[in-house]
C-alpha cells in the first residue's frame, strides 16, 4: 500500500483514544476494566499447500473485543502488514463503531499475514478454508459474524460460508456478511462503506454551510471505499482532483473523470498513468489545497510529521485509524473538521447488519430500501455525535467515542458481571 510512513502502534492509538474519551465522560474505573480490553484473542497457524506442492505456514488471528451488546462483528483482512496488535485495534474500533450507529453487535476483527497479490485463486481458497476451520469454534450467526476487509471480498465470504456450512451439515448464510447475492448477500452491501462516507460528508457540508457541488476532493486510497466515495461525490457535482492507490497518485486540478478512472483500474489494476492526469507523490497529495480529504488507505497515514501540511477543510476517515492522536491535535488547532472513522465508515457494518437481518428473516429488501435505511442511520448518528461535539465542546472523535463507549458502558452496567 503506497502511503506516507506509518508511525506508532494502532492498538496504542485505540487505547489512547479510549482513555481520552473515558476521561472526558468520567467513566467509572470498574466499567473501564470491563470494556477496554478484548474478551478473546485467538492466534492460529494456517498451513497451506501452495501450487508448486510445498507447504507454507501463514499466521492468522481472530479477536473478539466485545459481545456485550450482541454478536461480535468485524471483517477479515489479508495483508502482509497484518499483526495481532493491528487486529486488536480494529476489533476495538468495531465495538465503538457498532455502538455509534446503534446496531446490536459488538466488535471483532480477523486477519492473515500474507501477500494475496502473489497468490493464486486456488491458494487463496485453500488458505481461507484452512483459516475458517481454525477459527470455527469462535464464529457463528449468533456468536461472531465475519465480513470482507482489505484484500478480501464476496468470494472470500462464500468460501467461509461454505466451509462453516459443510462442517455443520446444512447451509448457514448468516455466518458471514458481504456474501454474493446468490448466497444470501444484500443488495447495496458492496458500496455500503462508500455510501456511508458520502452521507456523513453531506451532513458535514450542511453543518459547515459548504456547498458539496463544486467542492474539491482528494481521495487517498482507491479501493472499494475510496472509489465508491469518489464516484458518489463526482455524481453530486464535487470535483475530485487527486486520488492514490498502491501504485501511485494522479492529479488534475480541473477534476478527474472518476467513472473512467474506476473503469481503468478494473481493467489494469492501478490508477498510475491515467490519461489527462499528472503524477504526484503521496506527500504532495496530502498537501493539496482542497475542501475534502478522504483518507481511505491504512492506519496511521496522517501523523505528527505530516499533519501540518494537510490542505483540507474536512477530513472524512473512510479508512480505520488513518489519523494518529498527534495528528488529531494538529488538525484541531488548524480548525479542520474531522469526521472520525467510527462514524464515517460505519456504513459497511450497518449494511452488514441489514444483510444479517435479511438472512435471519429469509426476507430480502430492494436496493433502494437498503440505501434509505443506511442514509437514515448515518445521518442520525452524525447528528448524535455532532450534538455531543457542540454541547461538550470536544473534538468530533472524542464525541463519537463518548457516544459509542457510553452505550457499551450502559449495556455492561445493566448486565453486571457473572458470576
Amino acid at each position: 500500500m503506497l502511503t506516507t510512513t506509518m508511525t506508532g502502534n494502532a492498538y496504542d492509538v485505540a487505547l489512547e483514544n479510549f482513555d481520552t474519551a473515558a476521561d472526558a465522560m468520567s467513566l467509572d474505573n470498574d466499567v473501564r476494566e470491563m470494556i477496554k480490553y478484548p474478551e478473546r484473542i485467538l492466534t492460529v497457524t494456517v498451513p497451506v499447500r501452495m501450487d508448486d506442492g510445498h507447504i507454507h505456514r501463514f499466521e492468522g488471528y481472530r479477536v473478539q473485543h466485545s459481545m456485550v451488546r450482541g454478536p461480535a462483528k468485524g471483517g477479515i483482512r489479508f495483508h502482509p502488514q497484518v499483526t495481532l496488535d493491528e487486529v486488536k485495534a480494529l476489533a476495538t474500533w468495531m465495538t465503538w463503531k457498532c455502538a455509534v450507529v446503534n446496531i446490536p453487535f459488538g466488535g471483532a476483527k480477523g486477519g492473515i499475514t500474507c501477500d494475496p497479490k502473489h497468490m493464486s485463486q486456488d491458494e487463496l481458497q485453500r488458505m481461507t478454508r484452512r483459516y475458517t476451520s481454525a477459527i470455527l469454534p469462535l464464529i457463528g450467526p449468533e456468536r461472531d459474524i465475519p465480513a470482507p476487509d482489505v484484500y478480501t471480498n464476496s468470494q472470500t465470504m462464500a468460501w467461509i460460508m461454505d466451509t462453516y456450512s459443510m462442517t455443520k451439515g446444512y447451509p448457514i448464510p448468516g455466518v458471514v456478511t458481504g456474501k454474493p447475492i446468490s448466497l444470501g448477500g444484500s443488495l447495496g452491501r458492496n458500496e455500503a462503506t462508500g455510501r456511508g462516507v458520502f452521507y456523513t460528508i453531506q451532513s458535514a457540508c450542511e453543518h459547515l454551510h459548504m456547498q458539496l457541488a463544486g467542492a474539491t476532493v482528494v481521495v487517498q486510497g482507491f479501493g472499494n471505499a475510496g472509489s465508491i466515495t469518489a464516484q458518489l461525490l463526482h455524481e453530486a457535482g464535487a470535483k475530485v482532483i487527486a486520488v492514490s492507490d498502491s501504485t501511485g497518485c494522479v492529479y488534475n486540478k480541473n477534476g478527474l473523470d472518476i467513472p473512467e478512472l474506476i473503469h481503468m483500474k478494473a481493467l489494469v489494476g492501478h490508477v498510475e498513468g491515467f490519461p489527462e492526469s499528472e503524477p504526484i507523490t503521496p506527500s504532495q497529495l496530502l498537501a493539496l489545497k482542497c475542501d475534502i480529504l478522504v483518507p481511505a488507505a491504512l492506519e496511521n497515514t496522517v501523523h505528527a510529521e505530516n499533519a501540518a501540511m494537510l490542505g483540507a477543510k474536512i477530513v472524512a476517515e473512510a479508512a480505520n485509524g488513518p489519523l494518529t492522536p498527534a495528528a488529531d491535535r494538529i488538525l484541531e488547532s488548524k480548525g479542520v473538521f474531522v469526521i472520525p472513522d467510527i462514524l464515517c465508515n460505519a456504513g459497511g457494518v450497518t449494511v452488514s447488519y441489514f444483510e444479517w437481518v435479511q438472512d435471519e428473516q429469509h426476507l430480502f429488501w430492494e436496493a433502494q430500501d437498503v440505501y434509505n435505511r443506511l442514509e437514515r442511520v448515518m445521518k442520525t448518528s452524525f447528528r448524535d455525535v455532532l450534538k455531543i461535539h457542540q454541547e461538550r465542546k470536544v473534538p468530533m472523535r472524542i464525541a463519537a467515542n463518548i457516544l459509542g463507549i457510553g452505550r457499551v458502558a450502559e449495556a455492561v452496567q445493566l448486565r453486571s458481571i457473572y458470576p
